[in-house]
């Protein structure tokens, strides 16, 4: 047991399983598989069980043909999946940890297409689905009861694969949610109405479940409060619930929020800005209202937050997703005391989740390695050293630094100003994007741990890169803001978005040009509204924080909206005079003009800065570039191709 965090290290028993601390890699979708757990979605999860999480959850299983809302999640409807989940456990058990299975129905939560047709939903009643504009298909009687049945089967299947527990996904809104809630459960007969009818199919699922697995440890996920005014259950009616039904549970994981609500969803995965540990006061009431070990998941990214959770009673156990993902040693490196070497999580949301709704298998931008086990899941020692010269400190060329170092070759990197970081530093400084910083420290302590001569205030050219002599050379210069000429720019007050970010000085009327629809022209329109200035955010694209993941943008829009910022979509900046900028309704070609502007801010993205890579091919060098020196993208390009290139060396 860790002496500094006793109550995280201590075990629990979850009915008959007993876990060896209170970790937890709750479920969450990953794109890694298919039906079946897959050889991808194995690795994953062993890394994660290797890394000394106690519980692992597996990602949900439909239980039913119309269980179908997306591509690319698992499936317990036949006998075919045993196998499957058989190796999954043993690949999870092989290392120490516990392993349940989620068993999932959307209901009305369709978000994807089946065979290139919108799959039908159904859901107790006929209520629509606002984020997704779905209409549901009021379930029948017998559908009802095959789905119950499915529920029962399900469990019988992941249980004779090895798996120690299954979990009834109850939480944001799903099927067994949709029946609870007397919003979205209109039905007249024995599954709605009272309070007791419209338990009915959760109860009964839940029996089928115990029926199906004996002894075995059988949990449900549930949301503390669905945080939706309009549809949602409150606290209060989850409470009342949970007491009802503690008696047929083993535990409860707690979340929070409601898939279908725009503002509610964000909770599934609630990015940076929204308070670490936010659900262990629901956690908490539910764990005193019921008696049962509660899991906690929702913002628990760093492990003294996770202790304290535990030794407050708040919670039993901490679901710690996506810090796992970033970082699957985490649990190991904190009960051994290498706090330091922890890769805390950002909760930006990028390339986890991000990627999922996406279509793609989820990763990490700072650790493009997670669900690429296979590929890089154990580091290859190189068998010739080389030295190595990195152009660049930003994400990319620090990443690219660190794991070339840790292959065992000799690297120095040279970065011009007198801070590493690159962009990073500069999204750190807006409103709710402050642990953004966190990337830099991560690599630059990666880099320095692993043996790299780190060097600022060090800018390089071709003489100088020639009187090193590198064996490989690898340039990642970066980008600088996109200039175009715009007509009448001379007569007015013009500065550029890193420039406004750097303290420029910026007037009380202000205009932002945002062409790129990121982090970037969104955080800067709430760090201007919020020091008092009128902000006019004149978006070239549908929606401002259009790039971004669908959480983080929706969550960043509603502070603008709360903080008064005018935003007007499909605006192409074309010119501008002392006070006020000419735009073009990319759908209409309609003129558009904001009047009335002090200061005109262009967030119109980046090119690469990439002179001195112009200067080494004209000189005949070799070498390689990496992230927005060859194309101007995100920080998970530029981590993904740092790591890439120093496999390659």
């Amino acid at each position: 047991m860790s002496s500094q965090f006793p109550h995280l290290f201590s075990e629990i028993a979850l009915g008959r399983t007993m876990i060896r601390n209170r970790i937890v890699s709750t479920g969450h979708h990953t794109h890694h598989s298919h039906g079946a757990p897959s050889e991808r979605y194995i690795a994953y999860q062993e890394a994660r069980a290797k890394g000394g999480a106690g519980l692992i959850v597996a990602e949900v299983a439909g239980i039913h043909e119309t269980a179908h809302f997306a591509n690319h999640f698992l499936q317990a409807t036949s006998p075919d999946c045993v196998p499957g989940y058989r190796d999954l456990a043993q690949a999870v058990h092989r290392h120490g940890a516990a392993l349940f299975g989620q068993l999932f129905h959307p209901g009305r939560e369709v978000q994807a297409t089946a065979d290139g047709m919108l799959a039908t939903a159904y859901a107790p009643s006929a209520v629509p689905n606002e984020r997704f504009h779905i209409m549901p298909r009021p379930m029948s009687q017998a559908l009802i009861e095959e789905v119950i049945g499915g529920f029962g089967r399900g469990a019988g299947y992941l249980v004779e694969a090895g798996l120690d527990g299954v979990e009834l996904v109850a939480s944001q809104g799903y099927l067994p949610a949709q029946f609870l809630n007397p919003r979205l459960n209109l039905r007249d007969d024995a599954w709605g109405g009272s309070f007791e009818n419209r338990l009915r199919f959760v109860q009964e699922s839940i029996r089928a479940m115990r029926a199906a697995i004996g002894d075995a440890t059988l949990g449900m996920r549930i949301s503390g409060d669905e945080l939706e005014p309009a549809q949602g259950l409150t606290g209060d009616d989850v409470a009342e619930i949970c007491a009802v039904l503690a008696p047929d549970l083993d535990y409860i994981s707690v979340v929070a929020g409601m898939s279908s609500s725009l503002g509610a969803s964000v909770h599934i995965a609630a990015p940076m800005g929204v308070p670490a540990g936010y659900v262990a006061p629901y956690a908490r009431r539910i764990k005193e209202t019921t008696g049962l070990p509660v899991i906690a998941t929702g913002r628990i990214g760093q492990p003294q937050i996770a202790e304290a959770i535990v030794a407050a009673g708040d919670a039993d156990l901490c679901g710690m997703t996506r810090a796992l993902i970033c970082d699957p040693q985490m649990p190991a490196k904190t009960r051994d005391g290498n706090l330091d070497e922890i890769r805390a999580c950002i909760a930006c949301n990028q390339a986890c989740i991000g990627r999922a709704h996406a279509g793609m298998p989820i990763s990490c931008i700072q650790y493009p390695e997670s669900g690429r086990e296979i590929e890089y899941g154990v580091l290859s020692p190189t068998k010739s050293p080389k030295s190595v010269m990195v152009v660049g400190g930003g994400p990319a060329g620090l990443k690219a630094a660190a794991v070339a170092a840790e292959r065992g070759h000799r690297v120095t990197l040279y970065e011009a100003s007198d801070q590493l970081g690159g962009q990073a530093l500069l999204a750190q400084k807006l409103p709710g994007r402050e642990e953004f910083g966190g990337i830099i420290q991560n690599l630059v302590r990666e880099a320095e741990q692993a043996g790299v001569s780190l060097l600022t205030r060090s800018p390089v050219d071709v003489a100088t890169i020639k009187a090193a002599e590198p064996d490989a050379l690898i340039l990642a210069t970066g980008a600088v803001p996109y200039a175009p000429e715009i007509e009448g720019a001379d007569e007015a007050h013009v500065v550029d978005a890193w420039a406004a970010l750097n303290g420029a000085n910026i007037g009380n009327a202000v205009v932002i040009a945002d062409w790129r629809c990121d982090w970037v022209g969104i955080g800067l329109a709430e760090m201007l509204a919020a020091s008092g200035r009128h902000v006019r955010l004149m978006v070239n694209g549908a929606m401002p924080g259009e790039t971004l993941q669908l959480y983080v943008r929706n969550h960043y829009v509603g502070r603008l909206h709360r903080l008064g910022v005018e935003i007007t979509t499909h605006a192409r900046l074309f010119g501008t005079d002392a006070d006020s900028a000419f735009f073009q309704d990319t759908l209409t070609d309609e003129l558009v003009v904001a009047e009335d502007m002090d200061t005109l801010v262009l967030s119109l993205g980046h090119m690469p800065q990439d002179a001195l890579g112009q200067s080494l091919e004209d000189a005949g060098v070799s070498f390689t570039r990496i992230g927005d020196c060859l194309a101007p993208r995100t920080a998970e390009e530029a981590v993904l191709e740092g790591l890439q290139i120093a496999w390659e060396l």
